[in-house]
C-alpha cells in the first residue's frame, strides 16, 4: 500500500471536491442509519396501538430519509468518481511527459509493450483505488461505525456476542491482501509482454508474411495469452475465496444474534423492535465487511500498478539541463570535438576512440566510411542524444551539457537513418519543428518569411517532394498512415529531409538522408540544399562519394577512429580509405551502366 503514496499529490487540486465527497459519504450513512430507527418506533407504536396516522408518519419518515440517502449517495458517485477520472487524466498526462524526458539508452533497455501497459492498464487499476476504492472505503468506515453505534446503544451485550467471529478479521484481510498485490503484479507483467508481442507483430506485418510467420505467431501468442488468463484465473480465485470467507463470519455473527437475541427478547431484557433494529443494523455492518474484499482487491491492484508506474516515474533521465544554462541566443554554429570516445550503455566496446576535430560556422562536412565504422553514433552526439564517455564536444566554444538542452536541439535540425513519419497530415509532418502555438521567422530564398505554410512549401521544393505531393488528392493535408505507410522510401526521406529544411536549424544533419532516392534525384536535392546549408554549419553522412565531393571538411572514419580528412581532391591524392571507396563506387556505377546496356540491346 505504500507505492499509493506518490499519488496523494494529485489529490492537491480536488482537496474541496474530495472533503465535500466524503462528507457526502456521512450524510448517506447518517440518513441511512435512521431508516431502522424510524422502523422500530413504527412497530412499537403498532404494538402500543397507537393511530394509524402516528404509523403512516414513521412510514413517511423512512421514505424521506431513505430518499435523502439516496440523494446524498448519487452525489457521492458523481464527485470521487469524476475526481479519480480528473486523477487518472494528470497521471497519465505526467506519465507521458517523463517518457518525452528519457534519454534513448532509457528506450533501448525497455520494451515498447511494457510502456504501453503502464500508460493504459496500470493506470486504470491506480483510478479505480483513488476513486471507487476510496469512496467505498470511506462508505465501510461510517457504515460500520454508525451500525456498531447504534448496536451498542440498543444492547452492548449482544453486541459483544456479534463481533466475537470478527476478531480473526484482520489477520485474515491482511494475508489475503498480500497474496493478491503479488499475483496482480505478476498478471501485469504478463500483459505487459502480450502487449509488447502484438505491438511487434503489427509493427513488424510485413516481415512475419514475408517468412511465413502466421502460424508460429499465433501458437506463440495464444501460449502467452493463456499464461494471461491463468494468472488472472489465480488471482479470480483467491478473490473469489474472500469473499465467502467474510460471509462466512458474518453468517456466524447473524447466529449469535438470533440466539442470544431470542433469549434476551424471551427474558423480557429486549423489545421486539429493538430486536428487529439490531438485527438491521447488524446486516448494515456485515455489509460493508463484505465489501471490505473488493475494496481491499482494488487498493492491491492500484497499489501494485502505482509501484510499476513509479518504477518509471523515479527514473532519472541520463541527459538533462543544467541548473544554470549557458544562454544559446544567436548560434553561429562552430562545432568541436575534443578527443571523444564513445561506448553504448551496458556495453564495453568503444564504437568511438579519441576523436578530435574543429568544424567553422557555416562549413560543410561529410563524413564517410565503411558500414559500422560509427558514422551515425558521431553525429548522434550533437543533439545529446548520447552523451561522450571521455572528451566533450563544444557548440561556440561552450561544452554542449551547458546548454539548455530544448534550446541545443532547437537549432539542430536532424534527418535520421530511418525516416519517421507520424500519423498525420504531410503539412504536419513537414511542420514538426515550427511548434504549435509560436510563429517563427524562417528564411526563405526570396528573404525572411513568417508563414508556416509558405516555410512548409519551401522546404518540401528544397527536398523534392513538392510535386510529389500535389499530386496526393488533398496536397498537404493528405493523411499518412502508420509510419508513413502510403509513401515510398524516397518520399519518406524526402520529407523528414523537409522537416528538417522547415525549422530553419543553425547545424543541419543529414545522417545517409538520400540512400532511398535515385543518383538523378539526390543530385538536384544537393543542388537545391546548397542554398539552404549557405550560412549553416552542415553534416552530411552518406555511402555515396558523390553526395559528399563539394564538402569543405570530409572525415573518413574506420573502427571509431579518424583515419583521413580533408578536401576531396586531398584525399583522392593520398590514394588511402576514402580513394579505394570512389574507385568502388565508380566501378560499381560502371558495371550497373554496362549492365542496362546490355539489356538495351
Amino acid at each position: 500500500m505504500n507505492e499509493l503514496r506518490a499519488v496523494l499529490p494529485y489529490f492537491r487540486p480536488y482537496k474541496a471536491g474530495v472533503f465535500f465527497g466524503l462528507g457526502l459519504v456521512v450524510v448517506s450513512n447518517v440518513f441511512g442509519i435512521m431508516a431502522p430507527f424510524f422502523l422500530g418506533e413504527a412497530i412499537d407504536a403498532g404494538l402500543q396501538g397507537s393511530s394509524m396516522a402516528r404509523i403512516i408518519g414513521y412510514a413517511g419518515l423512512i421514505i424521506l430519509v431513505t430518499a435523502l440517502g439516496g440523494v446524498a449517495k448519487f452525489g457521492m458517485r458523481q464527485l470521487l468518481n469524476s475526481i479519480s477520472r480528473k486523477i487518472e487524466c494528470d497521471l497519465r498526462n505526467d506519465f507521458f511527459q517523463h517518457l518525452l524526458k528519457l534519454d534513448a539508452a532509457f528506450y533501448g533497455r525497455t520494451r515498447t509493450g511494457d510502456l504501453m501497459a503502464r500508460s493504459t492498464n496500470d493506470i486504470l487499476a491506480v483510478r479505480a483505488a483513488v476513486g471507487p476504492a476510496i469512496m467505498y472505503a470511506a462508505n465501510t468506515a461510517a457504515g460500520f461505525v454508525f451500525a456498531l453505534s447504534f448496536m451498542l446503544w440498543i444492547s452492548p451485550r449482544l453486541t459483544l456476542y456479534a463481533l466475537l467471529p470478527m476478531v480473526a478479521l484482520p489477520l485474515i484481510v491482511l494475508g489475503f491482501a498480500r497474496v493478491i498485490h503479488a499475483r496482480f503484479e505478476e498478471i501485469q507483467e504478463q500483459f505487459s509482454s502480450l502487449s509488447t508481442m502484438v505491438q511487434e507483430n503489427l509493427t513488424g506485418i510485413r516481415i512475419v508474411r514475408a517468412y511465413v510467420q502466421e502460424r508460429a505467431q499465433e501458437v506463440q501468442f495464444d501460449g502467452m495469452n493463456r499464461e494471461y488468463m491463468a494468472r488472472n484465473m489465480g488471482l479470480v480465485k483467491i478473490a473469489g475465496l474472500f469473499h465467502p470467507i467474510l460471509a462466512l463470519f458474518s453468517g456466524v455473527a447473524m447466529v449469535i444474534v438470533v440466539w442470544f437475541g431470542g433469549l434476551e427478547v424471551m427474558a423480557g431484557r429486549l423489545s421486539v423492535s429493538d430486536f428487529i433494529e439490531f438485527g438491521i443494523y447488524l446486516q448494515m455492518m456485515i455489509w460493508p465487511l463484505i465489501a471490505l474484499g473488493w475494496v481491499v482487491n482494488l487498493f492491491q491492484r492500484g497499489a501494485a500498478s502505482m509501484g510499476r508506474i513509479n518504477q518509471i516515474m523515479t527514473t532519472e533521465p541520463g541527459i538533462r539541463s543544467p541548473e544554470n544554462p549557458v544562454p544559446l541566443i544567436e548560434p553561429r554554429g562552430e562545432i568541436e570535438f575534443r578527443g571523444v570516445s564513445f561506448r553504448y550503455p551496458g556495453t564495453e566496446r568503444l564504437v568511438l576512440e579519441d576523436v578530435s576535430f574543429k568544424v567553422e560556422a557555416g562549413q560543410a562536412v561529410a563524413v564517410v566510411g565503411p558500414t559500422g565504422s560509427g558514422k551515425s553514433t558521431l553525429l548522434a552526439l550533437l543533439p545529446r542524444m548520447y552523451d561522450p564517455a571521455d572528451g566533450e564536444i563544444l557548440l561556440d566554444g561552450v561544452p554542449l551539457p551547458s546548454y539548455d538542452l530544448a534550446e541545443l536541439r532547437r537549432v539542430i535540425g536532424m534527418v535520421p537513418q530511418d525516416p519517421f513519419l507520424f500519423s498525420a497530415t504531410i503539412r504536419d509532418n513537414i511542420a514538426l519543428g515550427l511548434g504549435l502555438e509560436e510563429r517563427v521567422t524562417h528564411r526563405t530564398p526570396e528573404g525572411p518569411s513568417e508563414d508556416p505554410d509558405q516555410a512548409v512549401a519551401e522546404a518540401a521544393r528544397v527536398a523534392q517532394l513538392h510535386e510529389s505531393i500535389q499530386d496526393f488528392p488533398k496536397g498537404y493535408d493528405t493523411l499518412l498512415g502508420e509510419r508513413g505507410i502510403n509513401l515510398s522510401g524516397g518520399q519518406k526521406q524526402r520529407a523528414t529531409l523537409a522537416r528538417a529544411v522547415a525549422r530553419d536549424p543553425t547545424v543541419l544533419i543529414l545522417d545517409d538522408a538520400l540512400s532511398a532516392v535515385d543518383t538523378h534525384t539526390e543530385a538536384r536535392i544537393l543542388d537545391d540544399l546548397k542554398g539552404v546549408m549557405k550560412g549553416r554549419t552542415s553534416f552530411i553522412i552518406s555511402h555515396r562519394v558523390s553526395a559528399v565531393m563539394d564538402a569543405d571538411l570530409i572525415l573518413v572514419l574506420d573502427e571509431g577512429r579518424i583515419v583521413e580528412r580533408g578536401r576531396h581532391a586531398d584525399l583522392v591524392a593520398l590514394r588511402g580509405t576514402y580513394a579505394t571507396l570512389l574507385r568502388r563506387q565508380m566501378l560499381e556505377r560502371d558495371l550497373e551502366s554496362e549492365t542496362v546496356g546490355t539489356a538495351g540491346d
